[in-house]
């Protein structure tokens, strides 16, 4: 039978996992722990980094329906559970990786979809979410924009050619 505090912590796991967004795995042998705080720091305030035992982990993730990072728990495995906008915690991720090369990303799942290294990095190039919103509403804004001018366009169009058309009727009156 399981030990308490075992079935304990993969219930915790288990719920960390369910409640997050994405969950990212990492590799993180040679870092220290001084190393370990400051990337905590860029992940963000919506990402919880927690150093993890393989087993219970796989056992957790499994139990929350995601069975697709089982070949990724071997070696020392940090995961990273991010809440919010994974965008910022990929980037976060992605930075530090630059900076400190035994960090080494191996894989997670976003929205229960499975997410290779390189995904997590296409990720981090993306812009936040509130950046592609904003972005969104400028294209719609623009549109609008430009519907209101092709509307008012018809009409006035409409006016100059029948004002056109009254000054030449005036003129061959005029004329005969």
């Amino acid at each position: 039978m399981a030990r308490p505090d075992k079935a304990a912590a993969v219930a915790e796991l288990a719920e960390q996992f369910r409640s997050s967004n994405a969950a990212v795995l990492t590799e993180y042998r040679g870092l220290t722990v001084a190393q370990l705080k400051t990337l905590r720091r860029s992940l963000g305030e919506n990402a919880q980094y927690a150093v993890v035992k393989n087993t219970l982990t796989k056992i957790a993730a499994n139990e929350a329906g995601i069975s697709t990072l089982d070949d990724l728990f071997n070696g020392p495995t940090a995961v990273a559970f991010v809440t919010g906008d994974p965008v910022e915690s990929a980037k976060g991720l992605r930075d530090f990786a630059k900076d400190n090369p035994n960090l080494i990303i191996k894989g997670g799942v976003l929205d229960g979809k499975a997410l290779s290294a390189d995904e997590i990095k296409k990720l981090a190039d993306l812009e936040s979410r509130e950046v592609l919103l904003s972005k969104l509403a400028g294209a719609f804004k623009g549109k609008q924009s430009q519907a209101a001018s092709l509307f008012q366009a018809l009409p006035s169009k409409f006016v100059r050619t029948a004002e056109a058309l009254r000054v030449k009727l005036e003129e061959q009156g005029g004329a005969e």
